[in-house]
């Protein structure tokens, strides 16, 4: 949370200059980008085609970043499985969502190399601050006639406050039952959960893996159903895993669904930074980038998860998933998995390793 993207300029001619050639590199960059203000407070950067392409649609498919540096090959896969193909001439619309940011030369740095990914015909960026910027019109209608919709890093309770129940939310939910792709990167891949830590209780605002084992309930709050995606029923994901050591923030996050009532059994998944979960149209899912990915259930209650009091719950089961590895999350696998309980706010073991 509240991390910047991480495309710049140096790292992006790096990774563009060996996948697409210093030729297209360079007809990329003179292609000019024109903020503009979209009525009231929502600003909007456009690059490429603002005609809308409409293609016909293959995907209904997510890509979930961990935050730090994004994974663009998993951004690549979205746009190709929304095209149905690899190397054609379809062409999509790109829209990344965001929340205001302290240092607003940030805001259109999905553009440029998005915009030089191949099958994009434009990307457009909204930076979106409240529920009024998320019910206006021409913006609502613009991210309707998207293809791709991907949401930045930032903040999840801007997210969660200023999107659920909007004309914005519909509007997403309108991309993915036509076909289309949703993605996002820390806070943004966050609020693709059925449940989602808020971050938005005043006080520690993020919440570490001690703090939550030592008291599940102490300024943790969630926003649950933003989106309501099928394929991520039952899941609640933490990002910035492995920099941020969360393994034991997500266990208590999980916890307190079942505990109060939310749900039988929560499936938790940890990103680590520059890592993705990218999830197809039949649920299965992919780790692509640094890995790994965590992929942690609790499927019954908690011995013990109170108010000022520390967790105790036994026998989490924890998979492991390496980059190119697959987890099914509409048929979970009965086995591969490894054991670790919380007691008394502690862990029993190493839960980054399954010996």
């Amino acid at each position: 949370m509240n991390r910047k993207n991480s495309y710049s300029p140096s790292n992006r001619f790096k990774y563009l200059a060996k996948s697409l050639g210093v030729f297209i590199l360079t007809l990329c960059f003179a292609i000019a980008v024109f903020p503009t203000s979209a009525q009231a407070r929502v600003m909007q950067y456009q690059k490429g085609n603002p005609a809308d392409v409409n293609p016909l649609l293959s995907g209904m498919v997510y890509d979930l970043g961990g935050g730090g540096r994004d994974v663009d090959p998993a951004i690549q896969w979205m746009i190709n499985q929304v095209r149905g193909c690899s190397n054609c001439a379809t062409k999509v619309d790109v829209v990344v969502i965001r929340s205001p940011d302290d240092d607003p030369s940030n805001d259109d740095a999905y553009n440029q190399p998005i915009m030089c990914m191949q099958g994009v015909d434009s990307v457009e960026t909204f930076v979106i601050g409240s529920r009024e910027d998320a019910n206006q019109s021409d913006v609502v209608n613009r991210i309707r006639q998207a293809e791709v919709i991907f949401f930045a890093g930032g903040d999840q309770c801007n997210y969660a406050r200023n999107f659920q129940r909007t004309e914005l939310e519909d509007a997403v939910k309108s991309v993915y039952a036509r076909g289309g792709a949703i993605g996002g990167t820390s806070a943004g891949a966050m609020i693709q959960s059925e449940f989602i830590y808020n971050a938005c209780l005043q006080g520690r605002e993020n919440i570490t893996s001690d703090d939550a084992l030592r008291d599940p309930y102490a300024d943790i709050s969630f926003t649950n159903n933003l989106f309501e995606w099928t394929t991520l029923k039952g899941t609640i994901i933490d990002t910035h895993f492995d920099v941020d050591d969360r393994m034991g923030r997500l266990m208590a996050f999980i916890a307190r669904q079942i505990r109060d009532g939310m749900a039988d059994e929560v499936l938790g998944i940890g990103l680590p930074e520059a890592t993705s979960l990218v999830v197809d149209q039949n649920g299965m899912a992919q780790a692509m980038g640094k890995g790994p990915v965590y992929i942690v259930l609790g499927d019954h209650l908690p011995e013990r998860c109170e108010p000022d009091r520390s967790l105790t719950f036994s026998n989490f089961k924890i998979w492991k998933v390496d980059n190119g590895q697959t987890f099914d999350l509409k048929n979970r696998p009965t086995r591969g998995y490894y054991l670790r309980t919380v007691n008394q706010g502690q862990l029993s073991a190493d839960p980054y390793r399954s010996n």
